[in-house]
């Protein structure tokens, strides 16, 4: 066997901590700490939110390579669509119109530029006519044999197998047809009967046939096609139908649906033998398309958004940090997830505590002058604003940290509690929303020594998240109404982006305008979460979730790869402090165990 020299090219070395940028597999014993620690790099997948259709419609095809080359055409826009769009990894682009327009169709294809429409429904009757998308446009080919919608198909446009369905005739149908490029052939049926199921595989050779309905039972079947017959096989884990999928009959995924009972997000991924869970959709759909393989995928229509799926990508998470020395709620923060400051907050009452940390634990020193909590404020450890906060009469007061003291310095000119607060330094920040107690959209810009209004908000809320700086912040979540509703600022004026994934009140944020991530938080009616979101500038995508649920969380970090989480409630207001690391790059200590 190889030693650790050999594989690595040094012997285990002793560090006082630990090295200060260590790769993935280095092991190294940290004297100080009396531990043998090693680099892990977390690996995992991950849906993220994607632009959505131009025309949005549900009982659609689809087809596609992978996440960044898809097909949709066809389905339901409340009538019987004929629009083909094409997405480039970033955009949907409208291409030529099908020949004609229906709902409830079926869809399979290799890539955006090579696909078959088949079946569905062209009010009133089922249809069993196919086109072949040759990047350009599309042509009538040979019909099915058979009639149908809500149909599983797989394969490419020169090779591919429908089967189940629901045909002309009503009930549901366990047919099954290939196809050699030129026309329909009967072949041997599904030994379940249904429709709206889903299908995967590369050609009329090799498929997988899971789900779908035969009212009133919903299924898990799963079937593999072995070019000449059917097989039963292991069962999905979540019984459904009208979900999406992707991959081939060895490599499969599929996700969203309908249980009968309720539209869920449930995703599960086949290695050929078994399905086993995985991260969920970020939107729970039915009646939707799906394309890709199992590792890039895209889930597209039903919804005003689509997604994109990685599997096997490098993942942010959270590890603990040292505890605060005070236990506070709705506190303020400033700096970085390795030199930040936490001041103010609620125990319940307000109080003026700081506290400094140097990446391992927090120090006391010298207190606001002003108690409060729902403070809002923004800097670097030793360059910060505090301004804002309660409790009794809301207050507007503003004070500046040299690193050493606080001084009092101008007052917003709307006092308010519960606001959103950037700051480059202690002096240029921007305060945003917040409660009079009313809610309010109004925005003031310190320029480092008066506060001056410039353009609101387009929505009023509070109890939300922030990043950013002074000329360049980002506001999301909140209420009145619970919402993920997420607002930019350019220096100017506030432009409404694409919102979160899961809408959230008293949700905590850290970051950049383009590069943020949100955490924490309150869904409604009234469930606390870890939730954490990641803001590439365009999208948010969801990441790995707080270790400790809480609400009123304090938050700071340099951007969506470093970042820090502090206090809160839990519902107890909590001392937990943790430090996420976006690259997914984690030190472990390795230890042992004795019989």
């Amino acid at each position: 066997m190889a030693s650790y020299k050999q594989l690595v090219g040094t012997r285990v070395q002793n560090f006082t901590n630990d090295p200060d940028n260590p790769i993935t597999g280095q092991v190294w014993y940290n004297v100080t700490a009396a531990e043998f620690r090693y680099q892990e790099q977390v690996v995992g997948n991950a849906w993220a939110t994607e632009a959505g259709l131009n025309l949005d419609r549900s009982q659609l095809g689809g087809a596609g390579t992978d996440n960044t080359n898809a097909l949709a055409f066809g389905g339901n826009d409340g009538g019987e669509a004929t629009e083909t769009e094409s997405w480039n990894g970033s955009t949907w682009t409208e291409l030529a119109d099908l020949n004609s327009g229906r709902k409830q169709l079926m869809g399979c294809g290799d890539s955006n530029t090579a696909a078959l429409a088949i079946g569905g429904n062209i009010n009133p009757p089922v249809t069993g006519a196919t086109e072949n998308w040759n990047g350009t446009s599309w042509t009538e080919v040979a019909d099915l044999n058979d009639p149908r919608r809500y149909a599983g198909t797989a394969g490419t446009n020169t090779s591919a197998l429908a089967f189940g369905g629901n045909p002309s005739g009503g009930g549901e149908t366990t047919n099954t047809e290939s196809w050699n490029g030129t026309s329909w052939t009967e072949v041997n049926n599904l030994n379940t009967q249904r429709e709206l199921l889903s299908g995967a595989g590369a050609d009329n050779t090799s498929a997988l046939a899971f789900g779908g309905r035969n009212l009133p039972a919903v299924y898990a079947n799963t079937e593999s096609w072995n070019g000449t017959s059917w097989v039963d096989v292991a069962d999905i884990n979540t019984a459904r139908y009208a979900m999406a999928a992707a991959g081939t009959q060895p490599a499969a995924l599929t996700f969203g649906g309908d249980t009968d009972v309720v539209t869920v997000a449930n995703t599960e991924s086949w290695n050929g033998s078994i399905w086993t869970e995985t991260s969920d959709l970020n939107t729970a759909k039915r009646y939707y398309a799906g394309a890709g393989t199992q590792t890039s995928a895209l889930s597209f229509g039903e919804a005003t958004s689509s997604e994109s799926w990685n599997a096997g990508i490098n993942l942010g998470a959270w590890y603990t940090g040292g505890d605060l020395n005070t236990a506070r709620t709705s506190l303020g923060g400033a700096g970085t997830r390795d030199a930040a400051l936490a001041f103010g907050g609620g125990i319940p009452g307000g109080t003026a505590v700081t506290e400094s940390y140097d990446g391992t634990s927090w120090f006391e020193v010298n207190d606001l002058n002003t108690a409060r909590y729902g403070i809002a404020g923004g800097g670097t450890q030793t360059s910060a604003l505090a301004f804002g906060g309660g409790p009794g009469p809301v207050t507007g007061a503003t004070e500046s940290w040299n690193g050493y003291t606080w001084t009092e310095v101008n007052d917003l000119n709307t006092a308010r509690v519960y606001l959103g607060g950037v700051a480059n330094d202690s002096t240029a920040a921007l305060a945003f929303g917040g409660s009079l107690p009313g809610e309010t959209a109004i925005t003031e810009s310190w320029n480092g020594s008066a506060w001056t209004e410039v353009n609101d908000l387009n929505s009023v809320k509070r109890y939300f998240g922030s990043a950013g700086t002074q000329t360049a912040a980002l506001a999301f979540g909140g209420q009145p109404v619970v919402n993920g509703i997420t607002e930019s600022w350019n220096g100017t004026s506030w432009t409404q982006v694409n919102s979160l994934n899961s809408l959230r009140e008293y949700i905590a944020g850290a970051g950049t305008q383009t590069s943020a991530l949100g955490f924490g938080g309150r869904t409604p009616p009234t469930t606390y979460v870890g939730f954490t979101e990641s803001w590439n500038g365009n999208n948010w995508s969801e990441v790995a979730d707080l270790n400790t649920v809480r609400i009123f969380a304090g938050g700071t970090g340099a951007d969506n790869t470093s970042a820090l989480a502090f206090g809160g409630q839990e519902p107890a207001n909590s001392v937990a402090t943790e430090e996420w690391n976006g690259t997914g790059s984690l030190t472990r200590t390795i230890t042992s165990t004795t019989e």
